[in-house]
């Protein structure tokens, strides 16, 4: 075998070990949804798992004084009563590529539900974005300690 191949079969070989070791880094892994998230206006902590095949975030404890201890604002009377900690406000998410979409997110403060996505961005942070029709707004949460 002359130079001219063996030097592409070493920068062939370089390259695809270079790809594999890339594809079980942890620093260039998705960053994991799951765990507890503290809401962008520091009322509560939610915690993210999967509930079944799709995700889902409960109320794990909420940090506002002044919020209600219930449900007080959802559209079904019967749920009025029940206590704001384990209540779902996240659910229905399948995973699409980094992010997480088709769900829907609950606001207790309003007792309203919007279209969601969820994913981490760069900064660490879950960005959360309801709609309503085309409009969108997001909001980022941080991770818990």
């Amino acid at each position: 075998m002359s130079l001219q191949p063996r030097l592409r079969l070493a920068a062939m070989l370089t390259a695809l070990s270079g790809i594999a070791l890339a594809s079980v880094s942890p620093a260039m892994a998705a960053p994991s949804i799951y765990g507890m998230w503290v809401t962008d206006d520091r009322s509560a902590v939610i915690r993210i798992n999967r509930c079944g095949s799709k995700l889902c975030g409960r109320i794990v404890r909420v940090l506002d004084p002044k919020a209600p201890k219930n449900d007080a604002h959802n559209p079904n009377p019967a749920r009025r009563l029940k206590p704001l900690v384990g209540t779902t406000i996240l659910w229905g998410f399948v995973p699409a590529g980094n992010a997480w979409k088709n769900g829907r997110a609950y606001d207790p403060k309003s007792g309203k539900s919007y279209k969601s996505k969820l994913a981490v961005v760069r900064s660490g942070k879950l960005k959360v974005t309801g709609c309503i029709a085309f409009l969108c707004r997001s909001r980022y949460w941080t991770r818990a300690n």
